[in-house]
Parts: structure tokens; C-alpha cells; sequence
């Protein structure tokens, strides 16, 4: 294979340190950059786009679901496989309906997460042995629709309701006018078919943050 180069987005160094040299035992002349949070994670993709990331769904600023189906709809090349601290099939499923071509726990082995990252690399996707995906639910799946459809900005924004900001305060950390965020508020509310900023973010609420509980899960042996 050649090399290739892996975007590893984490937030837990030691998660990323250990994911890294597994990374390097099965793909000796790969390439590997980290991300602590989506923020990170945007800017190293504009850097040097990467041929795969491995995706945390619970790191800052990733909403769960809602970081996924953002990186699958503005880059649908780049391969994406989640790794995550939830394995029950729900999640497993949602993972795969929002396009997403493998799902590594984070309690699998070296050697599994080794495997799937040869496999996803080599165009095919890798999910846990045994996995039937879930049907999907329409109103999630409506949901992603409307998210996709967002501007990276307008998702910005979108996150900063969720986090409480007013107005006044995103539009300065943005670097805008109070106009242009009325005007991506409104454009928010029309792509999600919802009234306010409460249903907006009851309905990103609603993709996540999926509670991660790996923060004391030991890395891939």
C-alpha cells in the first residue's frame, strides 16, 4: 500500500498516542496528524487533506452524529470511520446510516483496529463481526438532511446556540455583524424546519453529544 495519511480526531492524548502507534505498526510509512476538537480537525483537512480520519463523536464541538454527517456531506471522498467508546448496535447503526464506512470501538485490539483501517483504506468498509445494521429512523434521517444542508458557518453558529452564546457574542467571535447571524439563524431555522433557536437545538441535541465514557477506557493493547 502506499503511503497514505490518517487524520486521528481525539481529544483524550493518551487515546491518540496509543491510536498512533498502532497506526504506525500496521502502516509503517503512513502518515499521521492529530485534532483535539472539530475546530482542529476542519483546519488540519484544509492543511492537507488526509485519506482517512478517525472520528471521535464526543470530542468538543462534534455534537455527536451532527460532526459526522457535516464531514460526510463537505468532503464525500474522505473516508471516515468512527471510533467510539459506545458499542451497542444503535449507535453502531446510526454511525453507518450517516455514512460513515467503518465503527471501530474503542475496546477493540490493535490488531481489529488495524484490520479496519486496511480495509476502509482499501475502499471497503469495516464494521464489528456480526453487525446488522438497524433500519433507520425517518425523523433522523430527515434531521441529517436538514443538517447536511447547512454551511459550515451556519453550523458554527448552530453550535454556538447550543452552547448559550447570544447574538452580540457570536458575531464577535465569528468576526460578523449581529445582521449576518439574524441572517444564518434564519436560514438555520428554514433547513431544519424548525421555529426558534430552542427547537434548533433541541434537534442538534437530538444527534448527540453522545455521552463518552472512555475517558477511563484503556487504550488499544
Amino acid at each position: 500500500m502506499n503511503q497514505v495519511h490518517i487524520l486521528i480526531a481525539d481529544d483524550h492524548p493518551l487515546f491518540r498516542a496509543a491510536i498512533r502507534l498502532t497506526i504506525a505498526a500496521a502502516l509503517p510509512d503512513s502518515t499521521i496528524s492529530e485534532a483535539c476538537d472539530v475546530q482542529a480537525m476542519e483546519s488540519a483537512i484544509v492543511a492537507q487533506m488526509p485519506d482517512l480520519v478517525l472520528l471521535d463523536l464526543s470530542m468538543p464541538g462534534a455534537n455527536g452524529f451532527s460532526s459526522l454527517i457535516q464531514l460526510r456531506q463537505h468532503h464525500p471522498a474522505l473516508p471516515v470511520v468512527v471510533v467510539s467508546a459506545h458499542e451497542d448496535d444503535a449507535s453502531v447503526s446510526r454511525a453507518y446510516h450517516h455514512g460513515a464506512q467503518g465503527f471501530v470501538p474503542k475496546s477493540a485490539d490493535s490488531s481489529a483496529i488495524a484490520d479496519a483501517l486496511q480495509s476502509v483504506l482499501a475502499g471497503n468498509h469495516w464494521f464489528p463481526p456480526g453487525f446488522v445494521p438497524e433500519p433507520p429512523s425517518q425523523q433522523e434521517s430527515k434531521l441529517a438532511e436538514g443538517l447536511a444542508a447547512l454551511t459550515p458557518q451556519q453550523y458554527k453558529v448552530l453550535v454556538m446556540f447550543a452552547d448559550g452564546l447570544l447574538n452580540k457574542q457570536i458575531a464577535y467571535e465569528l468576526g460578523v455583524s449581529e445582521a449576518t447571524i439574524k441572517a444564518h439563524a434564519t436560514a438555520i431555522f428554514r433547513k431544519l424546519d424548525v421555529r426558534n433557536r430552542t427547537q434548533a437545538v433541541i434537534a442538534l441535541q437530538s444527534l448527540g453529544p453522545v455521552p463518552d465514557p472512555s475517558w477511563h477506557a484503556a487504550p488499544p493493547a
